[in-house]
C-alpha cells in the first residue's frame, strides 16, 4: 500500500474517490480544480496506472471493515464509488462502508454499451455463460464441419500453467477474441476446440487456455487497427465485458462492420439503494455538495 503526502493548500475534508478509470481520473482533475482535497484510491492491480491529479492511495483496505476504519480515520466528507463497472466485490465493500460510518456514498458509471442496427450480440450473466456459448459453437462447427481448421499466424505466447504448444494439438477451427481481463482467463482455460487471442494490460496469471496468444495493450483503440486485427488473426467472434465508454468502443465497430458475432457478458447488478451517475460532472456536483463546509 502506498500513500501520496496531502495536496498543498487543500484543506478541509477530503472526498475519497475508488478507482483508476478514465471518469474517477475527470472526477479528481475537476473536484481538484474547484479546490477541494481530493483523495484517489487505486487497487494497485495495473503497472504502471495513469494517475489522477490530487492525492493518490494504493492497495487495498482490507475488505468493507478496514474501509469503514479508514473513512472513520480519515474524516471523509464523501466517498465516490468510480470502479471499473464488473468490480462488484469493491462496490459492496463500498455500500457495506457507507452504511456503517454514515459517510454518503455515489456510484460513478459510465453508460453501457448499445447494441445498433448490423450488431450480432449474444448477451450472456456471466463469464462461465460465456465459455459455456463458445463451448456450444464449438460443439457445432465440429458436427457441421462446416469450416476447415486453420492453424495460427503466429506463435502463441507460452505462459505458466498453460497446456502443451499448438504444433503437440489438433488443429482449432474456432478463433477466438478475447477481451473480458487477464484476471478472466482462468474461466476459459477448460474449453476444449478454440484458439484464443486475448489482449490485457498486463500478462495474465495460470491457469490459462492451452492455446492462447497474449496481446499487451492498453487502450484507446481506433477502428482501424481493430479492423486490421480481426482481419490479421482471422477470428471468428469476440468476447467482450459490457465496459461502455469511447476507449475500447473500436472492437465492437469492426466487429459490425466485418460480421463477426459479438459474446457479452452484462454488468453485475449495484445494490439496491444507492445512487447512480453516468458523468464526472453529475458526481462533481454531489461531491461538492457534500464536501461543502457545514454539510
Amino acid at each position: 500500500m502506498r500513500d501520496v503526502a496531502p495536496r498543498a493548500g487543500r484543506r478541509g475534508r477530503p472526498v475519497l474517490i475508488l478507482g483508476g478509470t478514465a471518469e474517477a481520473r475527470a472526477l479528481a482533475a475537476e473536484l481538484d480544480a474547484a479546490g477541494l482535497r481530493v483523495v484517489s484510491s487505486l487497487a494497485g492491480r495495473v503497472t504502471n496506472p495513469r494517475l489522477p491529479v490530487g492525492e493518490v492511495r494504493e492497495g487495498g483496505f482490507g475488505g468493507p471493515e478496514g474501509l469503514a476504519a479508514w473513512l472513520a480515520a480519515e474524516d471523509v466528507a464523501a466517498m465516490v464509488d468510480a470502479t471499473h463497472p464488473f468490480a462488484a466485490r469493491m462496490t459492496a465493500s463500498a455500500v457495506r462502508a457507507s452504511r456503517a460510518t454514515g459517510v454518503p456514498l455515489l456510484v460513478l458509471r459510465r453508460p453501457g454499451w448499445r447494441e445498433e442496427p448490423g450488431d450480432a450480440w449474444h448477451r450472456t450473466g456471466s463469464l462461465e455463460e460465456a465459455a459455456a456459448l463458445l463451448q456450444q459453437r464449438v460443439r457445432l462447427r465440429r458436427a457441421g464441419q462446416d469450416r476447415a481448421d486453420r492453424p495460427p499466424l503466429r506463435q502463441p505466447v507460452r505462459l505458466p500453467g498453460a497446456g502443451p504448444a499448438r504444433a503437440d494439438r489438433p488443429s482449432v477451427p474456432l478463433r477466438v477474441f478475447l477481451t473480458t481481463g487477464r484476471r478472466s482467463l482462468p474461466v476459459f482455460s477448460g474449453l476444449d476446440g478454440a484458439w484464443f487471442l486475448a489482449r490485457s494490460v498486463d500478462p495474465p496469471e495460470p491457469p490459462v487456455p492451452a492455446n492462447v496468444q497474449v496481446l499487451l495493450d492498453r487502450g484507446p483503440y481506433t477502428v482501424e487497427g481493430e479492423r486490421a486485427l480481426i482481419r490479421e488473426h482471422r477470428l471468428d467472434v469476440l468476447v467482450t465485458k459490457d465496459s461502455g465508454g469511447d476507449m475500447t468502443r473500436a472492437k465492437l465497430v469492426a466487429a459490425r462492420e466485418l460480421g463477426l458475432p459479438v459474446v457479452m457478458v452484462d454488468r453485475p447488478p449495484l445494490p439496491p439503494g444507492v445512487g447512480l451517475v453516468g458523468t464526472a460532472a453529475e458526481a462533481a456536483r454531489w461531491a461538492r455538495h457534500h464536501a461543502a463546509p457545514g454539510t
